[in-house]
C-alpha cells in the first residue's frame, strides 16, 4: 500500500483487466481479417480470368485482321502482278487458308474482288474477310481496298 503526505493508507492501483475478459475479442478480429482476405483474394482471381479471356479475344481478334489483310494483299498482287503478266479480278469469292503460316493456322480469308471501268479508268474494289476459328471461339474481321489503274 502506498502513503500519501498525510499518512494514510492509499488504495492500490486498480488492476488491468483479465485476459479471460479479452480472448473473445482477439478470435472474432482474427476471424474477420481472414474473411475480408479471402473476399479480396477471389476477387482478385475473377478479375485475372476476366483479363485473361478477353486478352485471349483480342489476340484472336487480330489474328483475324491479319488473315483478312493478307487476303486483300494477296488480291492486290493478284490484280497488280509485279511481271507485267494479265491481272485477274474474278467476281467470285476465293477462300485462302493459312496452314502453313505459325501465327495463322486456323484462320482463312474469304476475298472477292469486283471492277468496272469509266473513261478508260478500271476501278477495283478488294473485300477481304478474315475468319480465325480455335477451339469453338470465333472471330471474323474485314476489310474493303479500292483501287484504280492507272
Amino acid at each position: 500500500m502506498f502513503h500519501n503526505s498525510h499518512g494514510k493508507k492509499l488504495k492500490s492501483p486498480s488492476k488491468p483487466l483479465s485476459i479471460n475478459k479479452n480472448r473473445g475479442s482477439a478470435l472474432v478480429i482474427a476471424i474477420f481479417v481472414i474473411i475480408v482476405i479471402s473476399l479480396l483474394g477471389a476477387a482478385l482471381v475473377k478479375m485475372m480470368a476476366s483479363s485473361q479471356e478477353s486478352l485471349a479475344f483480342e489476340v484472336l481478334g487480330t489474328r483475324a485482321y491479319t488473315a483478312a489483310q493478307s487476303g486483300a494483299q494477296w488480291q492486290l498482287s493478284q490484280v497488280f502482278p509485279l511481271n507485267n503478266a494479265t491481272s485477274s479480278c474474278i467476281n467470285a469469292e476465293t477462300a485462302k487458308t493459312f496452314n502453313n503460316v505459325e501465327g495463322l493456322a486456323q484462320c482463312e480469308a474469304k476475298v472477292s474482288c469486283s471492277m468496272f471501268t469509266n473513261s478508260g479508268t478500271t476501278y477495283y474494289t478488294i473485300t477481304s474477310i478474315g475468319e480465325c476459328d480455335i477451339d469453338g471461339e470465333k472471330a471474323s474481321r474485314e476489310i474493303e481496298v479500292e483501287a484504280r489503274s492507272l
